[in-house]
């Protein structure tokens, strides 16, 4: 017997113990019902998406053609649309994750209005976000399975054999994925983290990555001015976020350990010292200082430390922030990373300036020396301009190999005129294979875009406006959007129903029998796209 129809004898038999009272309670519907409504709580989205997650790390450690994706979404509409596409496209959700940005809860969802990615926005907005993605990949799953029942009703009306429709049922798979979630860098002390992760994870985060700036100094990895903390103050907020998973029952939940390092020059506090070679002792190592060979080489209120046996001042800049010497960013990040993932992260985030194969390699190999199965969480980030990056890494090739490059100016080759060449063409086959070569190459396990839906949304709109508010008028829109939508198969050319008014009418038939008020009859026009 198929579990739906398991679920239909047992409302059957709850309902023969309720003397009469439950006469007009369908069993088929309360099934129906409770298959449309797979998981409860958040909890219960955390602890099956962690699975999930935790088997893709594996599948990846076999073979790196295994990698993940996801996209940044800042509304439920867009996480839901985008994983209709996955599985309309794909075939499957398999593979396919959300991304929570901190950027774009900050700049698209903060009551103070658009914000930098600063950690100024209310941290609540973050599990907020969390809970309404998911109420919208919920409200996927039921409309959908909606169909099915319809579908199902049609082969009963007419005599069929209903199991295969059954084992659709069954066997349906859930719009449910797991949502990367950002915590920035925790928003406040050790026990703030704390709190907020819990909310995440109680709003269905399974996977919450968190870096290593300075809580109340935060700046956007891509932004000048970011500040590091020492490592005991993040392995801190590690052990945070884990006793939150711990404490609410999903044992499996991901870490990832984001490390801001290898663009920032500065540290909020030197650590102390307990022994030689400690945590503390490493990361002071990497300070700017000059020797203090006596009290006359320091100013009132300097600071001195003793390193390799001899006292030295840090540099300390006005603001009582300390710079780390010059080109050390590398060799901070393998020891942020070491340190992270020997101190319970599960998975690592390497902020870097550009996206090149060979950087993070290497970086990832000197990981690996120590951490022999690190792999990455990386940002193909819209602030870095791939176009130009990644023709003028062909170009600095093509020249390294004696290739002649006469006809280009390596600082133009954004240039338009450069789109038709040989090039061109080169680079955008690199960009094409990027999370492939990287995923083999660089130990990434899983590429996401932070905030491409940011950049989509204002594509689209500036294209739409164009045209309405130009010659075309209401033909931009018809040609532009809705007949697209139509012949590409998009759900959501029936907004009604995607917002949910099938579902409405179905509820309300079951609740009310032949006196419903339904919305889908003869005159509703969404009928116009039966087309």
């Amino acid at each position: 017997m198929s579990n739906y129809k398991q679920d239909i004898d047992n409302f059957a038999s709850l309902k023969a113990t309720q003397n009469g009272t439950w006469d007009r309670i369908d069993p088929e519907y309360a099934a129906r019902m409770k298959v449309q409504n797979r998981f409860k709580t958040g909890l219960d989205i955390a602890r099956y998406t962690a699975g999930i997650m935790r088997k893709d790390m594996e599948a990846y450690d076999a073979d790196p053609s295994k990698y993940t994706q996801s996209l940044g979404c800042w509304h439920g509409f867009v996480g839901q649309q985008k994983m209709l596409s996955v599985k309309k496209h794909q075939g499957t959700t398999a593979g396919s994750y959300l991304y929570l940005s901190g950027w774009m809860v900050a700049a698209l969802r903060s009551e103070f209005g658009p914000l930098p990615d600063q950690s100024m926005h209310e941290k609540t907005s973050v599990s907020s976000l969390i809970e309404e993605l998911y109420t919208f990949l919920r409200q996927a799953d039921a409309r959908e399975l909606g169909d099915l029942f319809k579908e199902l009703d049609a082969v009963k009306a007419s005599g069929g054999d209903t199991r295969a429709v059954e084992a659709k049922i069954d066997n349906f798979e859930t719009h449910i994925v797991p949502i990367i979630a950002d915590i920035d860098a925790g928003f406040g002390n050790e026990e703030a983290t704390y709190l907020l992760a819990k909310k995440m994870i109680e709003a269905g985060a399974c996977c919450i990555q968190i870096e290593n700036q300075v809580s109340d100094a935060k700046q956007c990895g891509h932004q000048d001015g970011k500040v590091t903390v020492p490592h005991e103050d993040f392995l801190a907020k590690i052990n945070a976020v884990r006793y939150a998973f711990l404490e609410l029952g999903v044992d499996d939940g991901v870490i990832v350990a984001r490390t801001d390092s290898l663009g920032a020059g500065l540290t909020q506090k030197i650590p102390v010292s307990t022994s030689k070679g400690d945590l503390a002792s490493q990361y002071n190592a990497f300070l700017k200082t000059t020797p203090v060979n006596s009290v006359a080489d320091l100013n009132d209120g300097e600071m001195v430390i003793k390193q390799n046996g001899e006292l030295v001042k840090p540099e300390r800049l006005p603001n009582g922030l300390f710079r780390f010497k010059e080109n050390t960013g590398v060799d901070r990040v393998v020891l942020d990373c070491v340190t992270s993932l020997q101190n319970g992260a599960d998975l690592l985030w390497i902020e870097t300036e550009k996206p090149h194969v060979g950087q993070i390699a290497d970086m990832v190999n000197a990981i690996r020396e120590q951490e022999p199965k690190a792999k990455l969480v990386y940002n193909n980030s819209p602030s870095f301009n791939w176009t130009l990056n990644f023709r003028q890494q062909v170009f600095d090739n093509w020249q390294e190999t004696g290739k002649d490059v006469s006809a280009y100016d390596r600082a133009r080759l954004m240039s338009e005129e450069y789109d038709s060449t040989e090039l061109a063409a080169e680079a955008d086959a690199k960009i094409q294979s990027f999370q492939a070569d990287a995923a083999r190459e660089a130990g990434i396990f899983h590429h996401l875009i932070t905030l491409p839906t940011y950049h989509t949304a204002a594509l689209s709109t500036d294209n739409l406006a164009k045209g309405y508010f130009g010659e075309d008028g209401m033909l931009a829109y018809v040609r532009g959007v809705q007949r697209k939508e139509i012949r590409e198969g998009l759900a959501c050319v029936k907004h009604q129903a995607m917002a949910g008014s099938d579902l409405g009418d179905t509820h309300k038939e079951y609740f009310s029998g032949e006196a419903a008020l339904k919305a889908s009859g003869k005159d509703n026009t969404m009928n116009q796209f039966d087309v």
